[in-house]
């Protein structure tokens, strides 16, 4: 049985102390080692001394010391004892002692000293082992330009050594070093065997330039050599890179006709390369054939495979590829079960997939950056945000060089999954700040997040941040503000974006043409989306079913029918196929209009197309139906899509619960309601608004609607209702109705069911609180604002930005300017991102009441506490404050938050004035 994640066992990490530390490898390098200060004097003397003796190695002395040698120790040795030999086994035999390593210096004099001595024989061993040790590009090239320059004192090149540096660059991929290198060993009279050739080959073919790799290819016969399996194995491997699969599989049917057979190394290149284009299956027929004739598959034969089925969401295939290796005595690799891990939790199976991590440590295996990633991303997915942090503050805490850009944007996603906006712009300052440098999907996932948020005012701010700080906008960002806007009405903004995205290059896509054309038929402009829709085939766009159901349905919100079912005749002409949504679209126009049984016809013509309609089409027809009175056929249609598999959603009951209490059957409503909530389908606002209404009806209709208090019915009587139907009030109901209450600005029934769940012992939630504060600021009731903030801040609840900016809005409104600077001062000491500060606080807040010296004195309190916003922002406020303050010369305000933000640097605090 799979454990579920627990947290403690996940990062039980003394368990696995390959976790903790990290792997130390003797690298190359000039620097001293540990035992920097010696306590020998004239170390160097002492050894040249023992030196002298023949039996020099079997010195109890020298191996004493041994530990206290260092690079420059050996440099003076090589260079000044006298007998070459004796120096050529000491530095061979101090290269073997445990606290050593050679530095390029060291090889640089010991190879001078054997060419001034002729002793070339034994200075191409020493260039080999210095080639072997170099640990970047940097350093072989400093080799070569060394060795260049000891050629000229006689060291010629030998194969040995050029073979070795080739090897070397290989790993580096220096293809223009290797290139003349090649050049110039065969210039200089040094034949290269099939190693040669091979290595330049296998070179060329990783980064895919094949052709050039087949003119290497050829030359191998002007030597008298034939191409082995490695030779055609790397050929086969280039192919593949270029997704040139028949030209792989001609090379594999030379080789075959030639007599070369090919290895596990040739099969894994070509099942990769299917893989890689999507012909998994042909690709697991490979690995079958391969198995068939006997040739044993590696890990690295399984790896691409497994990942591509997981990829594909065919994991139960990938999981018996796993058990075939197992089979096989081949164990998985990191890779493999980071595939796995991110499958699963693709398919839900996020169980298994934590399973598959612990296994993974079982079998001592580290995780890397991207089984981790995987981790996060899929822990966000299923909503354990505890468990996602955990390990992401684990990777920053402990081995901050785990964490990368994708890691940093997993956690951004989850915040603005969890709508704290502000988190998440203040780990994308710091990725400004300290790296990784945030990239455009960084800053697109916050575009987003804003957008959903309909907070359209800070998403576009970010975009102009975004290209301030060097990050090119693309498409994507493009379409989802084009997208945000339309939804919000502002066609005129969304159209600004639309040319400004063109003007820099970028090619419209049907998003973009779909989101605009969206947007007309949302404001009822037909015509200007049916002209969009023509101008769309003029940028080689060619519109797609999303975007004639755009048009379709405003279409039949209107009644214009004949014209929408036109356009669906057009839509069949061009090949695009209509779908559900085309039909519901119809379908709900029609129930909107009264034409319930046209819209059952168009729903019995989906049958027949098999077309199988989905919750909206259900929803539409049931709202139509109680629209006309028809609630007994809402409800036979009710269960028809339950036993259909589909389920019904709130805005499903809330129709059928609407038209009973339109026919006054209220007893019924509260039963409808209790098989919602028994469903797990949360009412809204407008469903208990409903209720409500119809037990006032109710009442009238009974003559008992006058109160002693005169006030009618409220939510606390429904909820008595309710009760009767075993529906009790939870948070959730109060948080539904207060939040509702607060939008329509009735504070004082808010407040009234606030007390009330109070009394009941039942707490408010975060949405509560911010919805009480942000109503009493909007009537000018701060001070009962700032008693809720203050319980808010008590029950635990982090204020957001939008309550703090809502009271220090209301505070100045109110006239009390210092309460407000002593909330912003507040505000500051906890971790904002000070840009959004500024755009939310200042610019929304602040400044929409034309409150400019307030304003001011608020920016100077930040740079006091050293929350500094951008220049970019500072540009955004001049902007803002100018607009203000017609008066103020926004070139003039520039200038002073410029000189303003420069002394903030410099840790003064400036007066600004004259604003």
């Amino acid at each position: 049985m799979v454990k579920p994640l627990n947290p403690k066992s996940l990062f039980h990490l003394r368990k696995y102390p390959p976790l903790l530390g990290s792997h130390k490898f003797l690298k190359f390098s000039s620097k001293s080692n540990l035992y920097a200060n010696s306590t020998y004097p004239n170390l160097v003397s002492n050894v040249s001394r023992i030196l002298s003796d023949p039996h020099w190695y079997k010195n109890k002395e020298l191996k004493h010391v041994s530990h206290k040698i260092q690079h420059t120790h050996v440099a003076r040795i090589v260079t000044s004892h006298r007998n070459i030999d004796v120096v050529i086994r000491f530095f061979y035999w101090i290269s073997k002692t445990d606290c050593y390593k050679h530095d390029l210096n060291c090889y640089k004099l010991m190879l001078s000293r054997l060419v001034s001595e002729g002793r070339f024989s034994d200075a191409d061993h020493i260039t080999v082992l210095m080639v072997k040790e170099c640990g970047n590009e940097d350093e072989v090239l400093g080799v070569v330009e060394y060795l260049n320059g000891l050629r000229r004192k006689g060291l010629g090149y030998s194969l040995y050594s050029c073979n070795t540096l080739l090897i070397r660059m290989g790993k580096f991929e220096m293809i223009e070093a290797a290139r003349d290198l090649f050049m110039r060993m065969v210039s200089y009279g040094v034949k290269p065997n099939l190693l040669t050739f091979n290595t330049v080959i296998n070179m060329l073919c990783k980064k895919g330039k094949v052709q050039e790799a087949k003119t290497f290819l050829d030359q191998m016969g002007e030597y008298d050599l034939c191409p082995d399996v490695f030779t055609f194995s790397s050929m086969i491997l280039g192919y593949c890179r270029n997704r040139d699969l028949e030209s792989a599989f001609n090379v594999f049917d030379r080789m075959v006709k030639e007599g070369c057979d090919p290895n596990a190394a040739t099969y894994t290149n070509l099942i990769n390369g299917l893989c890689s284009v999507g012909r998994v299956d042909e690709g697991l027929d490979m690995l079958k054939e391969m198995m068939d004739k006997n040739i044993e598959p590696t890990v690295y034969t399984f790896t691409v495979p497994i990942s591509s089925l997981c990829a594909s969401g065919l994991v139960k295939k990938a999981i018996d590829l796993v058990i075939i290796m197992r089979t096989m005595s081949c164990s998985p690799n990191v890779q493999i079960y980071t595939a796995l891990i991110s499958g699963l939790f693709c398919a839900r199976q996020a169980r298994l997939a934590i399973g598959f991590y612990h296994k993974m440590l079982k079998d001592g295996l580290i995780p890397n950056t991207v089984t981790y990633n995987a981790l996060i991303y899929g822990l966000g997915e299923i909503g354990r945000f505890d468990a996602a942090f955990m390990i992401f503050y684990w990777m920053e805490g402990q081995h901050g060089n785990l964490s990368n850009v994708v890691t940093y944007n997993e956690i951004i996603r989850i915040l603005c999954l969890m709508k704290n906006f502000q988190k998440g712009m203040v780990l994308l300052s710091k990725m400004t700040k300290v790296g990784p440098l945030p990239t455009v999907v960084s800053y697109n996932i916050l575009i987003i997040g804003f957008l959903k948020q309909r907070d359209v005012n800070n998403a576009v701010r970010l975009l102009s941040l975004m290209k301030a700080n060097g990050c090119k906008p693309d498409e994507w960002t493009y379409a989802e503000l084009i997208s945000g806007l339309c939804q919000t009405g502002d066609l005129d903004g969304a159209l600004t974006f639309f040319r400004e995205m063109v003007d820099q290059g970028l090619t419209p896509n049907k998003v973009h043409f779909t989101s605009l054309i969206d947007g007309h038929c949302k404001k009822g402009e037909v015509e200007a989306a049916l002209l969009l829709l023509e101008k769309m085939e003029t940028h080689n766009c060619r519109p797609e079913t999303e975007t004639y159901n755009a048009i379709i349905s405003c279409l039949s919100k209107k009644n214009q029918l004949s014209e929408a079912q036109k356009l669906c005749e057009e839509m069949v002409e061009k090949n695009v196929s209509p779908n559900v949504i085309t039909y519901t679209s119809l379908i709900d126009g029609l129930c909107r209009n009264g034409n319930v049984d046209f819209a059952f016809k168009i729903f019995n013509e989906m049958e027949t197309k098999n077309c199988l309609p989905n919750l909206l089409t259900y929803s539409s027809l049931i709202y139509g139906l109680c629209l006309e009175g028809r609630v007994d056929e809402a409800e036979i249609l009710l269960k028809e899509m339950e036993n259909n598999g589909i389920v019904p959603d709130h805005v499903t009951y809330t129709s059928l619960i609407n038209g009973c209490i339109s026919l006054y059957q209220v007893d019924h409503a509260f039963s409808l309601l209790q098989s919602m909530i028994k469903r797990g389908c949360k009412p809204n606002y407008r469903t208990f608004c409903i209720l409500k209404k119809g037990l006032e009806n109710e009442s009238r209709t009974h003559g008992d609607f006058c109160r002693s208090d005169e006030k009618g019915l409220t939510f606390a009587d429904l909820f008595v209702k309710m009760s009767e139907y075993g529906c009790k009030p939870t948070v959730d109901t109060y948080s539904e109705i207060i939040v509702g209450l607060c939008k329509e600005g009735k504070s004082t029934e808010a407040v009234e069911l606030f007390n009330n769940m109070k009394a009941k012992f039942i707490s408010p939630d975060m949405n509560i609180y911010a919805s009480l504060i942000v109503v009493h600021c909007n009537n000018l009731k701060v001070e009962t604002a700032l008693e809720f903030f203050n319980l808010m801040t008590v029950e635990g609840f982090e204020p957001t930005i939008k309550s703090y900016k809502a009271i220090i809005c209301g505070l100045c409104k109110n006239g009390q300017v210092s309460k407000a600077r002593e909330l912003f001062e507040n505000m500051l000491d906890q971790r904002w991102d000070a840009d959004e500060i500024v755009w939310t606080v200042l610019i929304d807040g602040v400044l929409k009441e034309a409150d400019v010296d307030t304003c001011v004195q608020l920016i100077q309190i930040m740079g006091s506490k050293n929350v500094n916003p951008s220049f970019q922002t500072y540009v955004m406020l001049a902007k803002d404050i100018s607009a203000a303050n017609e008066s103020c010369d926004i070139h003039e305000v520039v200038d002073k938050l410029k000189q303003y933000r420069t002394m903030q640097t410099l840790g003064d605090e400036p007066k600004i004035t004259g604003l």
